[in-house]
């Protein structure tokens, strides 16, 4: 039997198809198709019961030619050191699209965090960090929430790095993590970040294809962060939730399910499961659901050739990390559905780390309003940009956007040069 490909092999598929198209310089592919460093640490944990377990973690750098690494910290019981490696790639991909001054990183532990006490999952938050030691930085390498995680996990890796550091130096560190609670120095607007970029771009779609949002429907898969935060910010456009599916099942209801009502069970119980306001479906009936746009916000390779034929969406807006493989993007282009492609669609997360890093570099504090304002300016430009260049080549919107990330990225090496 062949071997089935992973979401790293589509990626290096798509890298690999754009700098075909572009005839990228070889020897700055050769350079992007590896990483700079990768580590791995095996680390114990004194639980608070007193017995003792051993953890493994990562970060992989994957590329600093724009400027310092960033990228998340996932804690999840299958992360290995492949999927940490492609998702270092993708936010390379991510900031150089967004012309923001980053490079690609990722890390995390291998572990379920539903499985520990609160007071567990300091403890490890804790010492991950502290083994981490010199290979993270405020203007080295920069760490954000990721999946398992969230303010309260990069409080505890703020709080534990700047313990390691001199006294006269540890207010000038409080931007080696982003996605912070505000009053440990977070940024307005973060946690809805990704979400709010999303509305963004689905707006932004609609305006070009000339299409009504307002009594337009949509379906979301997944209901964490992200899925959530982009349905409570579709809502006060007009657009109707009417299906979710998570992992624990799928629900429906054609006159709309109120997504900050779904929240607030979810927040109680969760999960979607047992939502009363909407009937269980089950998985194939959810994807076939009649509606205008489909927001997947869960796991990678979900549209593929069994799924993207059940679709019935006009636009399919990627807010999970690689949900489409490359035969779910055949079908997609000759069922005629439009995608925004996730290096782009679901890059406001990367791009309200870089304002919060911002703000504390300069001690300033910006207002919700104003990170929104920023944030619509950044991700509608990096829009505009991919349409142009899938204009330019005469290709879809994912491999135009690859193409717009390694364009720019060949540009900085070409005038820097190579050492020595």
């Amino acid at each position: 039997m062949p071997k089935q490909k992973s979401f790293c092999d589509y990626v290096v598929e798509h890298v690999n198809q754009a700098a075909t198209l572009i005839s990228l310089d070889p020897y700055i592919h050769s350079i992007l198709t590896k990483t700079i460093n990768e580590v791995t640490i095996n680390f114990p944990v004194k639980m608070e019961d007193g017995r003792i377990e051993m953890f493994t973690g990562y970060r992989v750098q994957h590329n600093n030619v724009m400027g310092p690494f960033e990228g998340g910290i996932r804690f999840h019981p299958t992360l290995g050191i492949e999927e940490v490696r492609v998702l270092a790639n993708c936010m390379t991909w991510k900031a150089a699209i967004a012309n923001i001054p980053f490079g690609g990183a990722s890390g995390g532990i291998q572990f379920d965090p539903t499985r520990y006490t609160f007071n567990d999952l300091e403890r490890i938050t804790r010492r991950f960090t502290f083994a981490l030691g010199n290979n993270i930085g405020p203007e080295y390498d920069i760490l954000a929430p990721d999946v398992g995680t969230n303010s309260q996990i990069m409080a505890w890796i703020l709080d534990t790095y700047l313990s390691t550091m001199p006294p006269h130096k540890r207010q000038a560190c409080k931007h080696v993590v982003t996605g912070k609670p505000i009053k440990s120095g977070g940024s307005q607007g973060r946690d809805k970040a990704t979400g709010q970029g999303i509305a963004f771009l689905v707006q932004k779609w609609a305006e070009e294809k000339n299409f009504n949002l307002k009594g337009a429907t949509y379906i979301v898969q997944g209901f964490g962060n992200v899925g959530s935060w982009t349905a409570r910010l579709l809502k006060p456009l007009g657009v109707r939730l009417i299906a979710v599916e998570d992992f624990t099942g799928a629900i429906f209801n054609p006159e709309g399910i109120d997504p900050d009502d779904l929240c607030e069970y979810v927040k109680k119980n969760r999960k979607i499961a047992g939502y009363a306001q909407a009937k269980s479906v089950d998985h194939k009936t959810f994807l076939q659901t009649r509606a205008d746009i489909f927001v997947p916000a869960a796991l990678e390779n979900q549209i593929n050739s069994e799924t993207a034929p059940l679709l019935n969406v006009k636009l399919l807006a990627e807010g999970a990390n690689g949900p489409t493989d490359p035969e779910g993007d055949q079908i997609l282009r000759k069922k005629g559905i439009d995608l925004i492609p996730d290096i782009l669609c679901n890059s406001g997360g990367l791009i309200v780390s870089y304002f919060e890093w911002l703000q504390n570099k300069r001690s300033e504090f910006w207002e919700l309003e104003e990170v929104d304002s920023k944030l619509h300016t950044k991700i509608i430009s990096a829009y505009n940009l991919v349409i142009d260049k899938s204009k330019e080549l005469k290709a879809d919107l994912r491999t135009a956007a690859y193409a717009s990330a390694l364009s720019r990225l060949e540009r900085v090496y070409k005038r820097r040069g190579i050492f020595p």
